[in-house]
């Protein structure tokens, strides 16, 4: 069924939800993840100060998103699952879509917050994955109470 699953990983409460979730589904399918940080770095246009300071918030963003990769790849290990991780730089949702579609993985699993009653009106980076991925998309939505 799903041989490789995409777990894209920020460090939140709702991502590691998500993530939880993608390695015991990988565990019981004997599938292996691969588990995706993506910079985002602020837009254009962007301040002198900002510019200047661009590699080392590169840098910066880069060790916490080993840092947190490393705990989702330990989680994945002590459940017997192999864990590969990735970085991308840019838009978030289309990274993960771009990631997954270009590395044929089978699916993506993804935590999603709580939003309330607005939530489906103003969507997040977890919906427009859905709308847009052409890879199946497993979300675990955070309850209000989460």
């Amino acid at each position: 069924m799903y041989e490789s699953i995409l777990i894209p990983y920020d460090g939140t409460d709702e991502a590691q939800k998500g993530a939880k979730h993608g390695i015991e589904l990988a565990a019981a399918l004997g599938a292996s993840v691969h588990a995706l940080y993506v910079i985002d770095l602020p837009g254009a246009p962007r301040a002198l100060a900002l510019r200047d300071d661009e590699e080392e918030m590169r840098e910066e963003y880069r060790e916490y998103g080993e840092e947190v990769l490393g705990n989702i790849c330990e989680y994945a290990t002590e459940r017997g699952v192999d864990c590969e991780t990735a970085f991308r730089t840019g838009t978030i949702s289309e990274e993960i879509v771009d990631y997954a579609e270009g590395s044929g993985m089978d699916a993506i699993v993804m935590g999603s917050a709580y939003r309330g009653k607005l939530g489906g009106i103003l969507g997040g980076t977890t919906d427009k994955v859905v709308r847009t991925s052409t890879v199946p998309v497993i979300t675990h939505r955070m309850q209000v109470d989460d």
